[in-house]
């Protein structure tokens, strides 16, 4: 490739941007999920293609017409709601038994936007989740958010796929990558020693060979169902992360510019590329002396890199270094979490699903269902209860190419995606008593129903 004053290429991988809203569900039967809008189809092949704009309109009116406002109490914002398994089994159960749709309340879970504390309630035979909640709203892409905060609501769907896999995350961890194949990235590396460009030319004229050498990048998803909501949350992160970092989506956060934006006076390797996977990041899980009551604090999502080595035959490993430049755009999208998650709400959604996760992984770990004396089989296994919407599986999807200025460098092909390790974050425990009095004070408020605030 030319170097000096010439532009830059940069070859980035193209993944799926699936946004999920739910649906009620009908005859309690079907489905606790969503239809996949925000810009992306998946075809019955399990290939991702972008959706055109009367699709997308089209997919926006289903939400739409699908999505319920929170009614009465659940209008209100509250620093700490508190919400009952067993009342929310109780709840699935009776929509089940009479055939109605589940309600908005439980399909979105009291709007609970992250889960702080985990209570054993031997008395009342429960285990109690808490945390801040607030009323949810659709936004114009079909994410469901809190009204006050921007935070992305809690799914139900999700908490029962947590439920369902901590054995399977035990032997299989909880992971997707989107990878380009061993053969593409070989044919690439070939075409652009091919590639020669003369002063003032736009690289864009190869930008369909260079596609059709690199070839589909491949959806590697572990540890959960493949066609399920949590599924595709873990794929629309990674896209999003990768897209971000590569300028193809701004991150509209101060202090977040794109990786190229920061390596764009750098020379890259020919033979090294970034990668990128977020993971849990939550400070010491702390517990009360009884071990009744439990809290997770700390942000719930870091982001990390190392530098890919790229063999002559294609194949990829770890090199066990980081670029620097790499390093500080990672750091940069951890410090910034927050504020990207409330732009892109599938970063909320992520940050949700390892809170679920720790918490499900908690409850199995320390047998706390055993400790309430409680069987929370409906929610922990399949049953014709409970039966999750099937999503295609989303298998593949073709690269894009992206165009900047700068100095001589390399093509970049950026790998990475989302690893969650919950039963890490479990070993992880110490005592304080003040976990005892929130405890005692969110206990001491509940009522008849399934879910209720702190007095």
């Amino acid at each position: 490739m030319e170097s000096g004053k010439f532009k830059t290429l940069r070859f980035v991988t193209s993944l799926v941007a699936v946004v999920c809203v739910a649906t009620s569900l009908h005859a309690g039967l079907n489905n606790i999920g969503g239809q996949a809008v925000g810009g992306v189809l998946i075809n019955p092949e399990g290939i991702v293609r972008n959706a055109t704009l009367e699709e997308q309109r089209e997919l926006a009116n289903v939400a739409r017409a699908l999505h319920q406002d929170p009614q009465g109490d659940l209008t209100q914002a509250t620093e700490m709601r508190m919400i009952s398994l067993v009342g929310i089994q109780k709840q699935l159960k009776d929509c089940h038994d009479s055939g109605k749709p589940i309600p908005s309340d439980l399909v979105y879970m009291a709007g609970l936007t992250r889960i702080e504390y985990v209570f054993v309630d031997p008395d009342r035979n429960d285990i109690v989740l808490a945390g801040p909640a607030e009323p949810w709203t659709l936004r114009e892409d079909g994410s469901v958010v809190g009204t006050v905060s921007g935070k992305s609501t809690m799914r139900l769907a999700d908490l029962i796929v947590a439920l369902r896999t901590v054995e399977t995350a035990r032997t299989e961890s909880i992971s997707c990558s989107i990878e380009p194949t061993a053969e593409g990235r070989n044919n690439l590396r070939q075409m652009l020693r091919r590639v020669q460009l003369r002063p003032g030319q736009n690289p864009s004229i190869f930008e369909a060979q260079l596609k059709e050498a690199f070839g589909p990048q491949l959806i590697q998803l572990t540890g959960v169902p493949k066609d399920c909501r949590y599924a595709r949350i873990l794929v629309a992160a990674d896209y999003d992360m990768k897209r971000v970092a590569l300028a193809l989506t701004p991150s509209k956060v101060k202090g977040l510019p794109s990786y190229l934006e920061m390596s764009q006076n750098t020379r890259h390797s020919a033979t090294q590329n970034p990668r990128w996977w977020m993971a849990c990041n939550y400070d010491t899980l702390t517990k009360s002396e009884d071990e009744m009551a439990w809290k997770l604090s700390g942000q719930g999502v870091k982001t990390l890199t190392e530098q890919d080595v790229v063999a002559a035959d294609g194949t990829v490993e770890g090199s066990g270094s980081s670029d620097p430049v790499a390093t500080q755009w990672a750091n940069a999208m951890t410090d910034h979490y927050a504020e990207l998650a409330k732009q892109i709400p599938v970063f909320g959604d992520l940050q949700n699903i390892m809170d679920m996760t720790v918490v499900a992984t908690l409850i199995t770990q320390e047998r706390l269902d055993s400790k309430a004396d409680i069987d929370l089989s409906l929610l922990q296994q399949q049953t014709d209860v409970v039966a999750l919407t099937s999503y295609v599986v989303p298998k593949a999807v073709d690269p894009q190419c992206s165009f900047i200025r700068g100095r001589a460098g390399w093509v970049v092909t950026a790998s990475g995606g989302v690893e969650i390790n919950a039963f890490e974050v479990v070993e992880q425990q110490a005592v304080d008593t003040a976990v005892a009095q929130s405890r005692q004070t969110a206990l001491a408020a509940a009522g008849s129903q399934w879910w209720w605030n702190k007095k």
